[in-house]
């Protein structure tokens, strides 16, 4: 037994079945311990591989943008992420990108619609979804995780549905099951039922299925409509009032 095991130690087999059945060890508790431990541990992995490898193109697009946008080339702003268990509220954080709209004003100190903001550079980041790559920093910090459902506004929070609010279940991502499955082109109601089935649901092997069919997307420039969801407060009050309407018509009706 103890000169079997001297040969495995050092002949090119003995290595080679050390390496695979290690390999296989690790994908099998990939596998089982994702939820509660490799999930995170491969947002820190992989978060901070990309923050080195892409620092080039960062630091590119930071004086880029910094030209281009006449300043600050990052747009930050405060969104909801993973509700906290102990308090049961979702965790407020900094989200960060590259800007892609100017901060032109009109004659009263009001800014400018969106679509007169936006600039051609700006459309160019946001089909290639080059101004998300800052959010690797909230990747890597703990805010978001590389797949889950997007971060939206602090102020739709009020507007959400008990089973819409399950969206907070898991950290927010950077790209998500509804954004594979049509981006910004499914209505809110499917957007948050993606996203509440994503959060019900997660495994590696989703994971790894999301991030290539972002890949393909993203090459592709499938599904990409700028601009094209209302919001999503606009969205529901529009419901309640509508609602409230077709109340009050069956009441007098029923009268």
């Amino acid at each position: 037994m103890k000169e079997f095991f001297e040969k495995l130690i050092s002949e090119w087999w003995g290595i080679t079945i050390i390496v695979v059945v290690a390999l296989a060890l690790w994908v099998l508790l990939s596998v089982l311990l994702y939820r509660p431990f490799f999930k995170r541990f491969y947002d820190i992995v992989l978060s901070g591989l990309a923050l080195i490898v892409l620092s080039p193109i960062l630091l590119i697009l930071t004086v880029l943008g910094a030209i281009k946008m006449k300043g600050n080339p990052f747009f930050t702003q405060l969104r909801p992420g993973k509700i906290n268990k102990r308090t049961g509220k979702e965790k407020i954080f900094k989200l960060i990108k590259f800007r892609t709209m100017t901060c032109e004003k009109d004659e009263n100190g009001t800014l400018l619609p969106d679509e007169k903001r936006l600039t051609k550079y700006g459309k160019i980041l946001r089909s290639t979804s080059l101004d998300e790559l800052p959010e690797l920093i909230n990747i890597f910090i703990g805010d978001m995780s590389i797949v889950g459902p997007r971060p939206l506004l602090v102020s739709y929070l009020p507007y959400y549905t008990e089973t819409e609010r399950h969206r907070h279940d898991v950290r927010p991502g950077l790209t998500g099951w509804a954004q594979v499955n049509g981006r910004n082109t499914v209505n809110w109601e499917k957007r948050f039922e993606l996203d509440v089935e994503y959060c019900n649901n997660f495994t590696l092997v989703i994971d790894i299925k999301i991030l290539l069919d972002t890949v393909k997307s993203v090459f592709s420039r499938d599904n990409i409509e700028l601009n094209s969801l209302e919001d999503f407060d606009e969205y529901r009050k529009k419901q309640i009032h509508e609602s409230i309407n077709d109340t009050v018509v069956g009441t007098i009706q029923g009268e």
